[in-house]
């Protein structure tokens, strides 16, 4: 229905109908031509035209001055001018062979307004109405455009949606053209029925349909509206089913869908006919390649005689014959099998028949979309050149190498293409770009680190050349650092790749004692590393680095040191023992296998890395340190990826420790946990130092706190770990894909040991729970002395009394008990479930995690998150 309002007519809206129409006015009809006998027409005149000329109104008729005309002739006219679509009105007059014609024409549309869309929004509808401003409105186009948008809301799945055209009349025949949109439910499948089935229940047929029945067990299920689309994909999925299970003759007979009569729901109703179920008879293979005899091809044959009729086992022979031809070199070998039922048996035969085929050559690669990224970048990825004879294999390498260059979407294709002979064939690359840059800019506040600031830049494909560049900035109140860090794949266009960092970082540790941050030790690093890769196969490369670090740990003197020494009692032995300037000088290696699918992405293949670092070419540091650790990938059930991985590693020192204590220092050390270790905290396996106080308000000297605020829990690392998972990724919807959310189920392994047991780690009491007093020094080891006020006054050498009127400065140590805990190989056990998602601010990764097997002094945690880490 359309409807016409006045826009000076309206009145202001009232009560409940506020913001409604105005009261829909009756477009008028055509006048019908005076009575005429017919003559010679004299002139021909227009009336009531104001943008059309009068003669481009004569133009669309076909009577002229001088002409003879009749009632039929002008009743031709009329049409004529209404086909045009120009006019509201026309009527044609004649007295004295004067033909008069009277026009009103169609207005001109100001705008298009769209209301009541909510679900759907103006992007997606405009695009699809034609109608424009400036245009001339016409009905036809409007109901085209309604029919347009209700087509719109069907593709959503509401049927029950309704859209009533308005117009609104303005000054100088110009109008809006309003759409009111009542989008109405959703649609959903109420029921799907089937008719027909006896060998498989409805329940088993529906569990096969991408389409669900709305329930409550389908709450967060897309597949519960109606798609009629998905009516079809689901026939397809049934007839599927069947001929897996061996019923050759299966077909739908009829798929009828009906709107419910409230038009809120569907009824589907499939009628099928199963037939039979055959098992296989005789397989065969015939081959007119000469090179591709039929006895080369038998490993692939699964299918046994007797076995029941599986279509998606011959579907899997054919590819897999298709590859094998592909290897050797026959890009466009047809294979087809050909069935013959043996309908008293229940049989079927086939016989795999690979017709006669060229082998083929690449005549030429082309690469189509890459705007920024340079060709060479791309085919220096390729395994087989122009020229070469054609392999299937080398081909899909190609294209997952290129995939894993992380440049372009995934849905990257190789295609074959039939080139300029019969034994040629055109590789053609049809990439798409996706952004390659990344700036991350973040402030906050934190209650770890009080202020942050965060800036990095990393380019992976530098200028189009395939270089990374990157550079990052962190401050904050507790930790600054900055890096930069460049990276060359291909040196001088050979397959070597060099690299470099530069990087200073500037570390407070801490822990917590009575909600308070307490600060540990103190760390700054700066150094650099320069590292080169080269590839010994296809599969494996050995990388070389050598790095130069100066590491400077220091603690508060005023904290921690008593006659200018580092105090065990304050700091703990592992802290003293840290302490200190050392200069680290490293060459290491690492052998690399790896076959993966997609690097950045993979769903099958697996990557082993070995890798040992030795320090000990000049410096202050010597130790080896070995890593090896791998992972495996498979696609199973049909879009689950399960894989496996495990890692391992050790550091053995080359000297001793000093004054007795480990030779690995602590910043040296393997940790272990949050985010490596899933269901514990950051840090959270391994050897550690718990020191409690103890408690002096009772009389019993063996009792201690429980509040955990009051107790220290420093991990200090170890010299052995081992790291195991498995973890299943669940595949979503295509839409969630989109979103980047990737849910998997998994369960860890680990453990963290080996460190020599710190010294007064010995769980005794402290002067029998007697308060510990110790001088307070300044950073040259002098005594200080306080005033009447508690102000420092003035210094004194260690032993020397502190003159009259003045006090040393001194501090108490409460009574506590160090514990050494959790140097254990006993494997720690969590099982959890966690999401990767690629969120707008960066990529996101929760987690929730049991700990089903820990250690004394393990820090199980229940829930974690990690923003901006690599998964």
């Amino acid at each position: 229905m359309l409807c016409v309002a006045s826009a000076q007519a309206q009145a202001p809206a009232q009560g409940p109908g506020a913001g409604a129409a105005p009261p829909p006015v009756a477009f008028p009809n055509a006048s019908a031509p005076a009575p005429m006998t017919g003559g010679v027409i004299k002139s021909i005149s227009v009336v009531g035209n104001q943008r059309l000329e009068a003669d481009t109104v004569r133009s669309y008729i076909k009577l002229k001055a001088g002409d003879a005309y009749t009632r039929e002739s002008l009743d031709q006219a009329l049409k004529d001018l209404y086909a045009t679509e120009l006019f509201a009105d026309v009527s044609i007059n004649q007295a004295t062979d004067d033909i008069v014609i009277t026009v009103r024409e169609n207005p001109v549309i100001n705008r298009i307004v769209l209301e009541g869309n909510k679900r759907l929004k103006e992007d997606k509808i405009r695009p699809e109405i034609k109608l424009a401003p400036r245009q001339i409105f016409t009905r036809s186009k409007v109901r085209a455009d309604v029919a347009r948008i209700i087509e719109l809301y069907r593709r959503q799945g509401r049927f029950a949606a309704t859209v009533e055209p308005k117009m609104v009349q303005l000054d100088q025949n110009r109008v809006d053209v309003v759409f009111e949109i009542s989008e109405g439910a959703k649609s959903k499948v109420r029921r799907i029925n089937i008719i027909g089935n006896e060998k498989f229940s409805d329940g088993r047929l529906r569990g096969e349909m991408a389409t669900k029945e709305s329930s409550i067990t389908h709450i967060f299920s897309s597949g519960t509206s109606y798609d009629p689309d998905r009516l079809a994909y689901d026939q397809q999925k049934m007839r599927q089913f069947y001929l897996t299970e061996g019923y050759a003759d299966f077909r739908v007979v009829s798929a009828v869908a009906e709107l419910t009569p409230d038009k809120k729901d569907f009824i589907i109703t499939y009628v099928v006919e199963e037939g039979e179920r055959y098992k296989f008879g005789d397989v065969k293979i015939e081959s007119d390649i000469r090179d591709l005899r039929p006895e080369m091809l038998q490993y692939l044959i699964r299918m046994k005689k007797d076995d029941w009729y599986n279509a998606k086992m011959i579907e899997d022979t054919v590819d897999q014959m298709t590859e094998t031809a592909g290897l050797l070199g026959y890009a466009f070998a047809d294979v087809s099998p050909d069935f013959r039922r043996d309908k008293d048996k229940l049989q079927m035969n086939v016989t795999f028949k690979v017709a006669d085929a060229p082998r083929v050559y690449v005549e030429r690669i082309n690469i189509n979309g890459n705007t920024v990224t340079r060709d060479k970048v791309i085919r220096r990825e390729f395994r087989l050149g122009e020229g070469d004879a054609f392999n299937g294999f080398q081909v899909k390498r190609s294209r997952d190498r290129i995939r894993s260059l992380g440049y372009f979407q995934d849905k990257l294709e190789i295609e074959q293409k039939q080139g300029s002979a019969p034994d040629r064939v055109v590789l053609e690359a049809n990439v798409e770009e996706k952004a390659t840059g990344e700036l991350q800019v973040s402030a906050g506040f934190s209650s770890l680190e009080r202020f942050i600031v965060n800036l990095s830049v990393t380019q992976r494909n530098f200028m189009g050349k395939g270089q990374e560049l990157r550079a990052s900035v962190d401050y904050s109140t507790y930790s600054k650092s900055i890096e930069l860090g460049f990276t060359e794949p291909y040196l001088f266009d050979r397959n070597i790749a060099v690299g470099g960092d530069v990087f200073r970082r500037d570390y407070n540790s801490f822990n917590y004692l009575n909600d308070d941050r307490q600060t540990t030790y103190h760390q700054v690093s700066t150094g650099f590393q320069i590292r080169s890769g080269v590839p010994l196969t296809e599969y494996t490369q050995l990388a070389l680095r050598y790095g130069l670090t100066f590491d400077n740990v220091t603690l508060d003197k005023g904290t921690f040191y008593t006659n200018g020494v580092c105090d065990p009692l304050l700091a703990g032995r592992y802290l003293c023992d840290a302490v200190g300037n050392r200069l680290t000088s490293s060459v290491g290696y690492s052998f690399v296998f790896d076959n993966l699918n997609n690097r950045l992405r993979p769903s099958a293949g697996q990557r082993v890395v070995f890798s040992q670092d030795v320090a000990g070419l000049g410096g202050d540091v010597k130790y080896l340190r070995s890593r090896l650790e791998g992972t495996k990938y498979w696609n199973v059930f049909g879009g689950f990826i399960f894989s496996v991985g495990g890692e391992g590693g050790a550091i053995l020192p080359f000297q001793k420790g000093r004054n007795g204590s480990d030779a690995v220092r602590l910043t040296d050390r393997f940790m272990l946990g949050s985010p490596q270790m899933r269901g514990f905290d950051i840090r959270g396996i391994g050897p550690r130092v718990k020191r409690t106080p103890y408690d002096t308000s009772t009389d019993d000297p063996n009792d201690l706190v429980t509040d955990k605020n009051q107790i220290q829990d420093d991990a200090i690392g170890g010299r052995y770990y081992y790291h195991a998972r498995a973890e299943l990724e669940i595949p979503l919807s295509a839409g969630a894909r989109e979103m980047g959310l990737r849910p998997s189920i998994y369960v860890d392994a680990g453990a963290l040991w080996g460190v020599k047991k710190p010294s007064y780690a010995d769980g005794t009491l402290i002067d029998q729970k007697q308060v510990v007093v110790r001088d307070i020094l300044d950073k040259n080891g002098n005594l200080q002395c306080l005033d009447g006020n508690g102000l420092i006054s003035g210094t004194v050498p260690v032993g020397s009394v502190c003159p009259n009127g003045t006090t040393k400065y001194t501090n108490t140590i409460n009574p506590f008990r160090e514990e050494f805990l959790g140097d254990s190989p006993r494997p720690r056990i969590a099982v959890g479930f966690g999401v990767n998602w690629n969120s707008p601010f960066g990529p996101l990764r929760l987690d929730i995690a049991k700990a089903l097997v820990t250690v004394k002094g393990d820090d199980p945690k229940l829930f974690t998150f990690n923003v901006g880490t690599q998964f």
